[in-house]
């Protein structure tokens, strides 16, 4: 993980701390639609950068068996070295023929490495899940005319603003939760198909605000009452104190 990786994390684990570290009913909804979507595409792909492979690799090769859909590794600061141990640390999870090692194919519109892709993997997708991304590559693959499912704890950032379904949530609780809605929407193509059709972006995000709006709140009421509790605590003190001077 490059040190750019760690500042974006530690910018995730701040998040995770607003929204109370657990998943909100938005980011349930925006989850089982992400499990609709991938279930219904031709050619659905998981993106993993270093952050996500370090994270969550054993998730992400669970979570591409039960689609199934191909993963592949595309990094902003790419190297051989860090592609092959990133390769690695998922067929170790494993994942078996990870793209990424030999691209093919570059996304127009990205002039970073980033732009790397296979014909067999991102670049071909109709659906690509892509956690933990910048915002220049998920507006990109949204122009391309894909499906676009981000995982990001930061419900402004321009990710979560371009992505087709946001997912505001912490990777490894997104990815689990997307995973069980596959496991149970593919027992039920009615219900996928009700869900996909249900689904609205704008909405959707507009619950997260609310969400994390009642969350603050709820975090500055807290704080009153912490202070209520300690004046009410200081005032028994001074008045036992006052009683045993009295009685002295």
């Amino acid at each position: 993980m490059v040190p750019e990786g760690l500042i974006a994390h530690g910018r995730g684990e701040a998040w995770d701390y607003l929204f109370g570290e657990g998943t909100s009913a938005p980011a349930l909804v925006a989850e089982r639609a992400a499990a609709a979507h991938l279930l219904a595409a031709s050619r659905p792909v998981i993106s993993v950068n270093g952050n996500v492979a370090a994270l969550a690799a054993r998730e992400v090769v669970q979570l591409a068996r039960a689609i199934p859909a191909r993963i592949e590794v595309n990094l902003f600061h790419r190297t051989e070295s860090r592609m092959k141990k990133i390769v690695r640390i998922l067929e170790r999870a494993g994942a078996r023929d990870v793209l990424g090692l030999r691209p093919n194919a570059r996304i127009p519109g990205i002039e970073s490495k980033r732009a790397l892709s296979h014909r067999d993997g991102i670049f071909g997708a109709d659906v690509v899940l892509v956690p933990l991304e910048d915002g220049d590559r998920a507006e990109a693959l949204v122009r391309m005319g894909k499906a676009v499912i981000s995982v990001d704890l930061n419900p402004l950032s321009r990710t979560s603003q371009r992505a087709t379904i946001p997912i505001v949530d912490e990777l490894t609780r997104a990815i689990l939760n997307t995973k069980k809605f596959v496991e149970e929407l593919k027992e039920n193509p009615e219900e996928a198909a009700r869900v996909r059709r249900a689904y609205r972006r704008s909405g959707n995000l507009g619950a997260v605000y609310s969400f994390l709006e009642w969350r603050l709140g709820s975090l500055r009421g807290g704080l009153r009452r912490g202070e209520k509790r300690s004046r009410a605590t200081r005032r028994k003190r001074t008045t036992h104190r006052a009683t045993r001077r009295q009685r002295q």
